[in-house]
């Protein structure tokens, strides 16, 4: 009995170099019926240790950490499991670090001071295979990547009349540029990947079907030529299609 309500638990390696901030994410978790921390560790070589013996369903990755940081360490457990599915945990919102995050594999990134529902909500996402960003942190990048993008554009060599006139313009102009073009409905739902929505939480926003909202998500995969939605996220920021 007990060994079938194990099953049923989504399995959780905690990665976290602060004793006392790890014995507060375990308690906070235990709180639930359906996630259970199974392994811990301290570092990154211990992270991916334990993520080879204990083979947990996900992982939280602090992302400073002696030794082998998270981002080093997460790109070595994918190395491994490119299926392996990674929230960082951290106290950094910097650009840099979640960007780096996110090309690593990560499928969430997360701050220390999220409500615990909220990090319920993104464990239960990431492993059922969307991604997951705090609003706060979606928000960030989006706004430094809109800041980028605008810069980027200006120093483009467009003539006056070939030259886009609005930001959404321009975002159809570099979803155009791909092999297969994007179209603006595409366009809207890749922002909501980025965002981190679910499929559901899509099709609810755009007031469409879930079968639609997949749809849209599986062509842009298709036209991004990238094989999950996390690599959608980094590419669409990477091209500044967001």
């Amino acid at each position: 009995m007990v060994d079938n309500e194990c099953a049923q638990k989504i399995k959780i390696l905690l990665v976290e170099d602060h004793q006392l901030t790890r014995i507060g994410i375990k308690t906070v978790l235990g709180r639930t019926e359906d996630l259970m921390v199974i392994a811990e560790a301290a570092n990154g070589e211990e992270a991916v240790a334990a993520y080879q013996s204990a083979k947990p369903d996900v992982v939280l990755m602090d992302v400073g950490m002696p030794i082998m940081d998270g981002i080093q360490a997460s790109k070595t457990i994918l190395q491994s499991n490119s299926a392996a599915k990674i929230i960082m945990l951290t106290s950094h919102d910097n650009e840099q670090d979640i960007v780096a995050s996110l090309a690593a594999g990560a499928g969430g990134y997360c701050l220390k001071d999220v409500e615990p529902d909220r990090l319920y909500a993104a464990i239960r996402s990431v492993f059922a295979g969307d991604i997951w960003l705090d609003a706060a942190i979606a928000a960030k990048v989006l706004k430094q990547q809109t800041a980028r993008t605008t810069t980027q554009e200006s120093q483009w060599e467009f003539t006056k009349k070939e030259a886009p006139n609005t930001a959404v313009e321009s975002r159809q102009a570099l979803g155009a540029s791909l092999p297969e073009p994007l179209s603006r409905r595409e366009l809207e739902v890749l922002n909501l990947i980025v965002e981190g929505l679910s499929n559901q939480e899509i099709a609810d926003r755009l007031i469409i079907s879930l079968p639609t909202a997949k749809t849209h998500v599986r062509n842009i995969l298709n036209k991004l030529a990238v094989d999950d939605r996390t690599q959608a996220a980094v590419q669409a920021m990477r091209r500044g299609l967001v």
